[in-house]
């Protein structure tokens, strides 16, 4: 499908190939779901050697690629990693043939089905809006070269190795994926070729080489040390920490950086500079995901260990330094890019306590945040078009002008932080892990957690506000959203509420069995009271807009009293020595106090000591 869009050339042959494609992956992607419901976890061999040099080739193609284009650029930084990258790869692929253990190459379990339908059902809607986005994107920028076949094969190639990553058991494979969502990545973020998407893609690059660079050496590490027939997934994991640990921790620094903690989060940030659709992506269904998911597969590894406290900090303070630098924040994509970084460290967090409770809470919020996330990504985008801005104070009294998207923007909204919505249930979940895991740090993270939720609703709320304040009067007007873009929008907020309701049917039939096999027992994760408590809150949730609304129908209006003459308009008003004076409100951002350079500061250099600090403890041993 990448292939035949990258030749597809004209606009209505290309909207026929992605909506294909886009529904036929994601019916595939939900069929693998309700598979790994009904059976247990597969695995599958194959037979062919020659797949295997085919995808070291594949690795040796892509290093090609990237040292070329480093090398034009004159980005030699990237060009040395790269090098090196390939060297290890290349030393690991010498002693794979030397000693070649025969495991399965791919497998599928229900974390597997569920990351599946996450891409396919999510990455497939954002393909399809993105051609609405697209054709308007260039009407609006003519003077940028309209490359859309490319995109949207990239696009597609970005969701298949996606698929690679989450069902590849061979180490190896799942490196070659890994290093393929990287480069699409990088290609989708300098789409603009303005100066800025290319710095900020061979940012993006750099720090994922970085962290990349940690997996060929824990290749090295499980040949050297433990032996080929620890180079699957599985088995390495089902191993336990005496043999799983360095490399466990060694690839953990490559999800660190893919899941944009600190001190990797600003290439995330600077990807904001790339068109909206690719941001949903990276942001949703692909990149960022990949990194927590990895993460996620080697937490029953980490409980216990300080290679896993070390790796809960780095995502606890991740998770309070990204929401206080959201509050001084009032470019609406720069509030989603932080707030993603910040939950992504609650992932990492739940991961790195690694017990059940934890990593129930972690693949809950996985799979809330991906639909939450890619819904207001979307709509900022479709707010961006109609306004030409997306800056937040732009958006006061949106929901006069263009209700229905306002919306949909509250519903995403209400997702990411109100009760009883998904993501909420998840942090109490995550807390009540804290407080069972290791002391001190447990209670540590608690008060990290709890201190961030408090500054993660602050700054929501202060978005919502604007929202719904009614100034002026102003005209509706949504016909000119192009029918895909709104379709798609309908449908991520119908799944926002939607899994409200299933959690519990995702609990119980594929995460609770997925963490049987791997911790053997696990004790009643949620009760049946609390889900009862929860169904009354999202009702009572969901009445609320009628109640409004029938309340507003009857409701008086009354102008208001401005403490002068009114000058024909309710935002205006004479005041003393006949000066007319104009009622403006907006936001306060406490910049002074969360700036985003001061607080960057900081936290990239707590970053940084706690990975070298991990390094430390790796290099020594590993764990306690």
């Amino acid at each position: 499908m990448a292939g035949l869009l990258t030749l597809i050339q004209g606009e209505n042959f290309r909207r026929a190939a992605v909506i294909s494609g886009a529904v036929l992956v994601g019916i595939a992607s939900l069929i693998t779901l309700a598979d790994s419901i009904t059976t247990q976890a597969v695995y599958h061999s194959v037979p062919v050697d020659m797949i295997g040099i085919l995808i070291f080739i594949g690795d040796i193609l892509i290093s090609g690629y990237i040292i070329f284009v480093s090398l034009k650029a004159r980005q030699y930084l990237v060009t040395s990693i790269t090098t090196l990258q390939l060297i290890l790869l290349c030393a690991v692929e010498y002693l794979a043939l030397a000693d070649h253990a025969h495991i399965p190459e791919l497998f599928s379990d229900e974390l597997s089905g569920i990351m599946a339908a996450i891409i396919g059902v999510i990455g497939g809607l954002i393909c399809v809006y993105a051609l609405g986005y697209m054709r308007e994107y260039h009407g609006e920028h003519p003077d940028r070269p309209d490359k859309r076949h490319r995109f949207f094969g990239i696009m597609f190639l970005f969701l298949s190795a996606m698929f690679g990553v989450v069902f590849s058991n061979n180490l190896l494979w799942l490196f070659f994926f890994w290093e393929i969502t990287t480069l699409c990545s990088f290609l989708l973020i300098r789409y603009p070729e303005t100066d800025e998407a290319v710095k900020n893609a061979f940012r993006a690059l750099l720090f994922n080489l970085v962290g990349g660079a940690c997996i060929p050496v824990a290749f090295l590490v499980i040949f050297l040390g433990q032996g080929s027939q620890y180079i699957g997934l599985h088995e390495l994991v089902t191993a336990g920490p005496g043999i799983a640990l360095i490399p466990a921790g060694l690839i953990a620094i490559a999800g660190l950086a893919k899941s944009a903690q600190f001190p990797f989060s600003s290439w995330l940030v600077g990807a904001m500079v790339a068109p909206t659709p690719v941001s949903a992506l990276l942001h949703s269904s692909t990149m960022v995901k990949a990194g927590v998911y990895i993460i996620a597969r080697f937490a029953p590894v980490f409980e216990g260990q300080i290679v896993g406290i070390l790796i809960a900090l780095i995502g606890g303070i991740t998770f309070l330094a990204a929401s206080a630098i959201a509050i001084s924040q009032s470019n609406a994509k720069k509030v989603l890019a932080y707030s993603t970084i910040a939950n992504l460290g609650l992932i990492v967090a739940c991961c790195g306590v690694g017990t059940a409770e934890a990593l129930w809470a972690a693949i809950l919020l996985i799979v809330f945040h991906a639909i939450a996330k890619s819904l207001l990504f979307l709509s900022v985008g479709t707010v961006e078009h109609q306004i030409h801005s997306r800056d937040i104070e732009d958006m006061n009294g949106l929901v006069t002008k263009m209700p229905r998207i306002t919306m949909m923007i509250l519903i995403g909204i209400a997702g990411m932080f109100l009760a009883p919505f998904g993501m909420l249930i998840s942090k109490w979940a995550s807390l009540h892990a804290f407080v069972e895991s290791v002391p001190p740090y447990g209670i540590l993270l608690v008060i990290i957690i709890a201190y961030g939720s408090g500054i993660t609703a602050f700054f929501w709320a202060k978005w919502m506000g604007k929202l719904i304040a009614v100034g002026e009067p102003q005209t509706k007007d949504e016909s000119h959203i192009p029918r895909s873009e709104k379709n798609i929008l309908y449908i991520l907020s119908a799944l926002t509420i939607g899994v409200c309701f299933g959690f519990p049917i995702i609990s119980w039939y594929l995460i609770e069995p997925w963490l049987l096999t791997m911790y053997q027992s696990v004790t009643d994760l949620i009760s049946l009271s609390n889900i009862e408590i929860m169904f009354m809150m999202l009702f009572l949730v969901l009445i609320m807009p009628f109640s409004l609304a029938r309340f507003t129908h009857s409701a008086r209006r009354v102008p208001r009293y401005l403490c002068g003459i009114p000058e024909g308009r309710s935002t205006a008003f004479m005041g003393s020595c006949g000066i007319n004076r104009e009622i403006a409100l907006s936001n306060y951002y406490l910049e002074r106090i969360f700036g985003e350079e001061r607080l960057s500061r900081i936290s990239v250099g707590m970053g940084i000591f706690l990975i070298v600090l991990l390094l430390n403890i790796l290099i020594i041993g590993g764990g306690l």
